[in-house]
Parts: C-alpha cells; structure tokens; sequence
C-alpha cells in the first residue's frame, strides 16, 4: 500500500468520526424542536452536548485540513464545485456556535427562543446537505478534462443525492435521540426512548434504499459487506432502543454511521471523485496526490498529533460522562 493509498484511509476515517461525533451533535440540535416541550428541556438537551460539541468539529477541520494537503486536486475540485452548499454548511456552523454561546447572554424570551430556532435549522441544514455531498461524490459529477466542475446547483440536486440527504438527516437524529435518552433521566428520558424507535424506523426504511441503490449502481463484495453491517447495527440499535438499552442503542448506530460512511468511500476506492461525463476524468488517489515526500511529512506529523487529539477528546467525555435533567438546572440555579 502506497502512502496516498494510506491518506485515503486516514481521511475516510475523519470523515467517519466526524460524522460519528458530529452526528449526535447534530441530532441532539434538531430535537430541541421535536422532543423538548419547554424552555427548560431545551436547557438540558443543548447542556448534553455543551462541553462537546466544539471538539467534535475538530475532525471535520482536520478531514478537510488533511484533503487540502494530500489530495489537493480533489480538494479544489470538491470546494469549488460544490461552493454553494459547503458555503451554506460553513455559515450553518458558524450561526450554530454563535448561538450556543449567546442564548444565555440575555433572559428575554423572544432572544432565547430566537437563538434556540437557530440552532434547530443549523442543525437540520448540515446534516442534509453532508448526506447530499457525500451522495454526488459517490455517484460522480460533471468533472471535465482538466478536472474541473461544469455542472451547476440543480445536477447536484438529483433524486439519489436528495434520498442521501434523508439518510443522514434521519440517520443523525436517531443517533442524538439515543444519546440523549443515555445523558438524561426523567420523563425527558422516555420520551426520548420512544421517539427513537420512531425516528429508527424512518431511518431503516431511507438508508435501506439508499444503500441498496449505492451498492447496485456502485457496489463491490467490500461495500457489500459494509452495507449489510450498517443494516444489522441499526436493527440492533432499534431493539436496544425499544428495550431501554441505551447505550448498546448509541453504540449499534454509531456502527451504523460507521459501516454507512465506510461503504461509500469503499465505493469510491481507487477514485477520490468520479466524473459523470468520462471516466477517463476520474479524480484518483493517483492523479489527486501530493508528492511522496509531502504525504511522507504528513504522516509523521499525523502519528505525533492524532494520539494527543484521541485523548483529550476522550478525557472531556469522561469528565462529562454524567446524566443530567431538569432537576439539575434547579440545582444549579442555588
């Protein structure tokens, strides 16, 4: 295996935890409209994932960071042809940080609830348009012979990139709906429980076309199995979640999430962006690389940092390890 064989591994797992991570994160967000039923119960459902949240775009830095330096063509072709909706994606995270961190600056009601709606729609948006990129990347797009984008917004638009979308829309819901079921007690708790299952079975029946329709058009005996692990870990996690288990729920979707996003770039492999038009024009990890000698300083800096990273963000989640609810705001409020 070469070194740009390597860095496609690398990057395919960012990507993995990003959206492993990130993925909860973004759930947890569009419940604050579909589970919490008052002011107090969006408190608890932003506090979950409060002292976690910035730390899990990290991997989406270090993904992007890490296709800039390794995968130049591929990263100047992916950003500039899709620059309208990673645009919209990149001012959706700035908003929803922003909001974060002013909803408590001020008590009135109408200022709360106005940064609360902001990270509802900052939360949805991203987590639709991810599952649409990550869906045209996998299909191909209009890539011309100097590896350029000449296609427009609408080619992006296209019913198999829209029903990605869904899949990780529906996908990234059910996985903050169980990871706010494992970090809350109280009714908060049960209701999460239940609408989990429903959330659940949305996401079986979207990603089970959506995965049935990558591996026929795309699909090898690796992705293959991919897939069929991603279907069997969202059973799994559905019975656990209908059973109460919690954490085996958070853990068989977050194998979900990983067997999903491992089966497209599975697909991808040796390509790094198929073109639509000729696949003579196919970005590659070949023709997309860096030098050896970059991609060699890279990994020695990959192997010194990425331990340091691993721990700290594990670190954090242990110290935050504990289930919180109402009762605890009151607390906090003496």
């Amino acid at each position: 295996m070469q070194l740009h064989d390597v860095w496609f591994v690398l990057i395919a797992v960012l990507w993995i935890g990003y959206f492993f991570l990130e993925g909860f994160d973004f759930g947890v967000g569009v419940l604050t409209k579909l589970l919490a039923r008052d002011r107090a119960e969006k408190r608890v459902l932003i506090n979950t994932i409060g002292p976690v949240w910035d730390g899990n775009e990290v991997w989406l830095l270090s993904a992007g960071g890490a296709t800039f330096a390794a995968f130049p063509e591929w990263y100047a072709t992916l950003f500039s042809g899709f620059y309208l909706p990673l645009l919209l994606i990149l001012v959706c995270l700035i908003v929803r940080g922003v909001a974060f961190e002013y909803r408590v600056k001020r008590p009135e009601e109408n200022w709360q609830r106005n940064w609360e709606t902001a990270i509802f729609w900052t939360s949805l948006l991203p987590a639709f348009l991810w599952g649409v990129a990550f869906a045209n990347i996998t299909r191909g797009v209009k890539i011309d012979a100097d590896f350029e984008y000449v296609g427009n917004l609408a080619d992006l638009l296209n019913p198999y990139a829209l029903l990605g979308g869904l899949v990780t829309l529906s996908l990234f819901t059910f996985h903050g709906t169980v990871f706010v079921g494992l970090k809350t007690v109280g009714d908060i708790r049960e209701r999460a429980r239940k609408l989990a299952v429903r959330v659940g079975l949305v996401a079986a029946v979207v990603a089970l076309a959506f995965l049935s329709w990558t591996q026929a058009d795309k699909g090898d005996s690796g992705s293959l199995a991919a897939a069929v692990v991603a279907v069997l870990a969202l059973v799994a996690a559905l019975g656990a979640a209908w059973k109460g288990r919690e954490g085996w729920a958070f853990a068989f979707s977050g194998v979900t999430i990983v067997a999903a996003v491992a089966m497209l770039f599975l697909t991808l492999f040796p390509n790094v962006m198929p073109s639509s038009l000729n696949a003579d024009w196919n970005l590659t990890v070949t023709n997309a690389s860096s030098s050896p000698y970059t991609l060699k300083i890279m990994t020695w800096c990959a192997g010194i940092a990425t331990p340091m990273v691993l721990l700290y963000q594990g670190w954090t989640y242990w110290v935050f390890r504990k289930r919180i609810g109402t009762q605890h705001l009151a607390e906090a409020a003496h």
